[in-house]
């Protein structure tokens, strides 16, 4: 049996929030799509030497939600969807990691927001490693995935005379990370 590689150094490595983007997307009414992120998440990836032993796991504020109207904000932030006094956070945690190409994985894991816990795929791909000036070895992935949000609990919606929802089911996932590896 041969072992999956990654281009990606062993070791434990932590997302950079200063140089990452927690992003989703969603279309309102059908035709336009909205963008936000969280503010305040963390991720770690730990690497031995065969990718299947990968661990990846991940936390964001429900009340860091920022989709640039702060109106909206506190809607996203209430019991119609995230209800972030109940839920606080959610998380995300690995299952499975599976080498796609040498610079392209999937990874398997449970997402719990909403108070709910269900699996979801992701991809990431890696965007380059490289040592910063300050001798910090760094590593970006993109990582992108979709879900279907009332799978979640997350239900609030209005139909509209065209047929068209006010706000799509379906959350596009972006993630752009800057890991940094931890010291041994």
């Amino acid at each position: 049996m041969s072992t999956a590689t990654t281009t990606i150094p062993s070791g434990t490595w932590a997302a950079d929030t200063a140089h990452s983007t927690l992003g989703f997307s969603v279309k309102h009414l059908g035709i336009a799509t909205v963008r936000g992120s969280f503010g305040e998440f963390e991720g770690k990836l730990e690497l031995g030497d065969d990718l299947s032993t990968a661990k990846i796991s991940g936390s964001a504020k429900a009340a860091s939600i920022d989709t640039a109207e702060p109106q909206r904000d506190a809607h996203l932030q209430s019991a119609d969807f995230f209800d972030a006094e109940t839920y606080p956070e959610l998380t995300f945690e690995s299952t499975a990691v599976r080498a796609i190409d040498d610079d392209t994985f999937e990874i398997v894991g449970d997402l719990t927001m909403h108070g709910v816990t269900k699996p979801i795929t992701l991809k990431a791909e890696i965007q380059g490693a490289e040592t910063d000036p300050w001798g910090n070895e760094r590593v970006g992935l993109e990582i992108t995935g979709a879900l279907n949000r009332s799978e979640w609990g997350m239900k609030f919606n209005q139909a509209l005379g065209s047929g068209n929802l006010l706000v799509s089911d379906i959350v596009k996932l972006a993630l752009d990370v800057s890991a940094v590896k931890q010291a041994q």
